[in-house]
Formats: structure tokens, sequence, C-alpha cells
């Protein structure tokens, strides 16, 4: 006969005192700061920064340590700890035009005005084991050893979008503008229909392996339209407020920033002739996977606005997309299943008992 498991309270506290035990670790190692998280695992951070929908290094490095490196949990928190913060009011879009960029990449015009800025990316590493990694006080620049400005820091002034250039000759579509102000999805159940902004939303606190996953089928033939990228950039932005006391709005603060503008194709329609169109993703931090995959789903979702066919694509279908790509609310459901349904489950213990004493009955009585 089935039992049902029993625990309470004692049971939870032991569990809770277990995981911060196994949080520590080995006490003979010693233990990760929440500086060292957010400097050296910094990806990870703005990760946790960017689905989490909260701008704050520190906090976002403590949900890692936290979360012993579970960045969907460390995210959870990060999201949770949000919903307890007042709101003093609303930022001017940010113009990501006046980016002081540390990377800055385009796949489509080599000399592209302002130059190629490569930047700290994996692109040109081999993926070989760096053991030197390893070894402890390995060596570094000594405290007070100046570098050389990068190109594209701060010191190497602001560049203009490339995908503009294309403007100038008709050959992409113009962004539109709107005066309205977007709906807010972490105030706001999300409803379909969804306008751009709001998928965009979506997209940006999406988990980044789902994202990912739906913009590599785009390009394995699901919704199939080739995409180059652009533009990549990455770098800091001013952000400002509006001050109704001053009546002009002041800077309180920057933030780094992933933007991604694909150029893909399109044939034309009877109102518009043939031209490039635009993928947009942008993300906090440096995050340009994200950004990418973000840019081509969004692309691909934009099919019914083009007046383009609905292939049947799964990156196409706006509710499957968007209804899946929180990990938190995926995370939610599926983790629901471990928790005590003793209830249920007795009820499909005897429901199925019930049913193999009918069959057996059947089969005796046909015998």
């Amino acid at each position: 006969m089935y039992v049902a498991v029993k625990g309470g309270e004692k049971a939870i506290d032991a569990a809770h005192d277990w995981l911060a035990e196994e949080r520590r670790g080995d006490r003979a190692v010693a233990e990760l700061s929440v500086a060292q998280i957010r400097e050296q695992l910094a990806l990870a951070v703005n990760r946790v920064m960017a689905e989490g929908s909260l701008y704050d290094p520190d906090l976002a490095a403590l949900a890692i340590k936290q979360a012993r490196g579970d960045l969907i949990e460390a995210i959870f928190l990060i999201r949770a700890y949000r919903t307890t913060l007042p709101r003093f009011g609303a930022s001017a879009p940010v113009d990501t035009a006046d980016m002081i960029c540390d990377r800055r990449i385009s796949a489509t015009f080599k000399d592209a005005p302002g130059g190629q800025v490569l930047g700290p990316t994996f692109d040109y590493t081999h993926r070989l084991l760096d053991f030197a990694l390893a070894a402890e006080g390995e060596p570094g620049v000594s405290e007070g050893e100046a570098t050389a400005p990068a190109p594209g820091s701060a010191d190497s002034g602001k560049a203009p979008h490339i995908t503009e250039f294309l403007n100038k000759d008709g050959l992409i579509e113009v962004e539109p503008t709107s005066d309205d102000t977007p709906p807010d999805l972490t105030r706001e159940p999300l409803e379909f229909p969804a306008n751009r902004a709001l998928r965009l939303q979506s997209l940006t606190r999406g988990d980044e392996g789902f994202v990912l996953g739906m913009a590599y089928s785009t390009q394995r033939g699901y919704a199939r339209n080739h995409a180059f990228v652009g533009e990549l950039r990455i770098g800091t932005v001013a952000v400002e407020m509006d001050i109704p006391e001053l009546g002009f709005a002041i800077e309180i603060g920057e933030i780094e920033l992933t933007e991604c503008e694909t150029v893909n194709q399109f044939k034309g329609s009877k109102t518009e002739p043939p031209q490039f169109t635009r993928g947009y993703g942008l993300v906090f931090g440096q995050t340009e996977r994200k950004a990418i995959s973000m840019a081509l789903v969004d692309r691909a979702l934009r099919w019914q606005e083009l007046g383009e066919d609905n292939q049947g694509a799964p990156a196409q279908d706006e509710e499957f997309v968007l209804s899946h790509a929180d990990n938190i609310q995926a995370t939610g459901f599926l983790e629901h299943i471990k928790l005590p349904h003793y209830v249920d489950f007795q009820a499909e213990l005897q429901l199925i008992r019930r049913l193999r004493t009918e069959a057996t009955a059947g089969t005796e009585a046909g015998a």
C-alpha cells in the first residue's frame, strides 16, 4: 500500500540548514565574495539582471551566490526583490546612438564609419582550457599600473548606427515611431495579440536558452528569413529622468547595454517596394548571444505586419514563443509537480485499481 511521506516544519528547517551548508562548501576553501562574483563572473551577472528586469550588478551577484550558481533561481530572487521596490517615476528612452562603445561590429559593412571595434569577445579564442587560470595568484595588472584606453572606450567618442546608412537610399524600412507609452510587462499580464513593444519586453526577459533555440530554428529553415548582423554594439548609455520641479531632464546614471540590429530579406508587397527589414534586440550588460537571438525571433514574429506568409514555424507563433520564453513561469509550473500531491495521487491510484479490477472481472466472465 502506498503511504504518504510525512515531514513538517522541522524537516523543512533542516533542509534549509543543509542547503546553507552545501552553499558554503568546504570551509577550507576561501568563500566567494559578492564583489568577486560581480567582477569575475560578469556575464552571469548580466544574464541575471536582464532576465530579472533589474539593473543592479551587486544584487545580481548576491543572488548568484545565494542560489549556488543556479542562474534561474538567481533570476527568481531578483524578480521577487524587484516587486518590493517603490517606483518613483519613469526614465526617458535611452539614446543608443550616443552609446560609448566597447564593442561595435558589423557583418554588412567592412569599412563602417567609426570603424569596427572587436572589444572583449570570445569570437577569436581557440576554446582550449587555459590551465594557467587554475594557478593561484596568477599574474595580472599590478595595482596602480596604467593601461591604454581601448578603442571604442570613453576616450574614443561616439559612433552612429551603421544600419542608418542604408536609409540614405531607402534600402531598409524606416523604423516606425510612436509617442504612446508602451505597456509594462512587469506590472501587467501578457495579453494576445501583443504589439511589438510588448513582444520585445517579453523576449529581453525570456530565457536565453529558449530564445536561442527559437532563433536557431529560423536559421535552419523554420520561418526562414536570411539575416545579417547589421550592427552589434556593447557599451554604456546615460539614463535620464524628467524632473517636473526642474522642468528638464537630468542624468541619473549609466547602464551597460548590448544592442543588435539585423538586416533581413524582404521581397516587398503591394504597398512597399523590395527593401531590407529589421530585427531588433536590446539587453542589459554584455549579453550578445541573447541580443542576436532576440533580433532573429523579433523578425520572425513580424510576419503578419510585413504581409508575409505564416509558414507554421514555432518562431512565428506569438503565443507559443512568448508564453514559453519566461523561465520563471516555466520553472514554477515544472517544479510544482515535485511538491506534495498526495490526495491527487491517491485518487489516481484508486482509479487504476478499480479499472484493473473491472478488466480482470471482464476477462474472467468472457472465459
